[in-house]
């Protein structure tokens, strides 16, 4: 449904996010080693997201991403629009470009609940509570074990 570069994006901007309230800036190859993501990928996404202020950079020797207070209160519906846009909650299950409540593929009702649910939970899900989530450590972001 969403694709691996919207995945590394909202992993990439949790992990910035947890990092708020250190005042960290950090740079793409911590970045991209956290969320075990190839470094110029990477870059590439934090691109996207700094463009459409969901994440901020600052370059210059003291520079790095960060989030800002205002951008936690995002919902994580902006990333998937900012990497995929909103089209993936349209999209087949199984790929026809005609599939439709008229003209439906054989996962088509099934597949329309779980998409719908999906896009509810991004919609209905801020940045922060992510990355509360993270670093109260109920949850993680990676596959790295420490």
């Amino acid at each position: 449904m969403i694709s691996k570069a919207c995945k590394y994006g909202i992993r990439a901007t949790i992990f910035v996010a947890s990092k708020q309230a250190e005042g960290l800036k950090l740079n793409i190859k911590e970045i991209a080693r956290e969320v075990d993501a190839p470094e110029a990928f990477t870059a590439k996404i934090l691109q996207v997201l700094n463009k459409n202020h969901i994440i901020t950079s600052l370059k210059g020797p003291y520079g790095g991403f960060f989030i800002e207070d205002y951008q936690l209160e995002q919902a994580v519906i902006n990333i998937v629009k900012a990497i995929d846009g909103l089209s993936v909650f349209q999209e087949c299950g199984l790929g026809l470009k005609q599939c439709s409540a008229i003209h439906p593929c054989p996962m088509h009702d099934q597949y329309k609940i779980a998409r719908d649910a999906l896009l509810e939970a991004f919609q209905n899900t801020t940045i922060r509570q992510l990355a509360e989530q993270v670093n109260d450590g109920d949850s993680y972001i990676n596959n790295l074990q420490y």
